[in-house]
């Protein structure tokens, strides 16, 4: 038997949790990972009201739904960020309060906070999400950029990401940086650089979504392979890039979907990611059997409900538990 298949329910928040957690269910899912967004699950609500959690564990209940996590990518992303009108359409209200960039990074500091002990009173041992970066916007190198400014940038993750991380510390609870473009880290040098910057606290490891580094060149496999004991959780998503002479891979500011585009996400299956290999680097890295693959479904070409459905099943066939013996071992000693 392999392990959970669970659907991330971040894109799917147009939808109130309860029709969501029937539709998931039809779709073949063994769980849900519930975003910190829609109704789905309200992190101040759920630190008010000490019925909250379980009547989101009740509702889970009723429809045969495990959960292993919770997701708070959207105010992570406020953390370290530079603050602009974007992240007013992604953290709550009062959150963003009257807009200061001071006043909302301290504020999503907070809510990050708030949103481990939430999780504590829920039941769960990790939460996902995005930490922001203040140095994005320095990737490619030009104007020439000191290195001092590349230290400050994992500096900042250290000075705010520390204090939310005691508060992980006291709750027990994991924090799963989902490795991605925009992120403090994006691919296995970056990853090796916050680890570093923490100091390799046990609160902090990666949510592993290989769609995110695949189209960077970069191979999902070596990140399992360089993070055997980090990967805290795992999303299964696929992506295609899509390079005809026309287009780069920085995408040409073009949306998501655009056929114009040089990469772009995929439903499991129908990209470039080699889903086989991945569970064997997942099983070698020791990623427990009990742990979810989390289907994060992103493909605007494709009806999502088919594409669901069809991911859930997919990710029940590709994975396998270890062997618990050698296949030759009927010729030893």
């Amino acid at each position: 038997m392999g392990r959970p298949v669970t659907l991330f329910t971040g894109q799917w928040a147009d939808l109130s949790l309860e029709e969501l957690c029937k539709k998931a269910r039809d779709f073949g899912y063994d769980g849900v990972e519930l975003a910190c967004w829609g109704d789905h699950f309200e992190v101040d609500k759920a630190l008010a009201d000490d019925t909250y959690c379980a009547k989101k564990r009740d509702l889970l209940e009723r429809h045969d739904l495990k959960l292993f996590a919770i997701s708070n990518h959207l105010v992570g992303q406020a953390v370290l960020d530079t603050i602009d009108e974007r992240h007013k359409a992604i953290v709550p209200e009062y959150v963003w309060g009257d807009g200061d960039p001071a006043g909302v990074r301290e504020r999503a500091v907070e809510e990050m906070k708030n949103t481990a002990r939430a999780a504590q009173k829920l039941g769960i041992g990790v939460v996902n999400g995005f930490t922001g970066s203040s140095i994005w916007h320095l990737i490619y190198d030009f104007p020439p950029v000191p290195r001092s400014m590349i230290d400050a940038g994992y500096k900042l993750l250290a000075d705010l990401w520390n204090p939310i991380l005691d508060v992980f510390q006291e709750c027990g609870i994991k924090f799963a940086l989902e490795v991605h473009p925009t992120e403090i880290a994006f691919d296995i040098y970056s990853a090796e650089l916050a680890l570093e910057a923490l100091d390799h606290r046990d609160e902090f490891g990666f949510n592993f979504d290989p769609s995110h580094l695949i189209w960077q060149g970069v191979d999902p496999v070596e990140f399992i392979r360089a993070f055997p004991d980090r990967i805290y959780h795992v999303h299964m998503k696929d992506a295609a890039v899509t390079l005809n002479g026309k287009t780069g891979i920085l995408a040409s500011h073009l949306p998501f979907g655009d056929p114009r585009r040089g990469w772009d996400f995929r439903s499991v299956g129908r990209g470039g990611v080699r889903f086989e290999e991945i569970i064997r680097a997942l099983n070698a890295a020791g990623y427990p059997q009990d742990m979810p693959l989390s289907v994060e479904w992103e493909d605007s070409g494709m009806d999502r409900e088919a594409g669901a459905a069809e991911a859930a099943q997919f990710c029940k066939n590709v994975d396998f538990a270890p062997s618990g013996r050698a296949f030759d071992a009927a010729f030893g000693d």
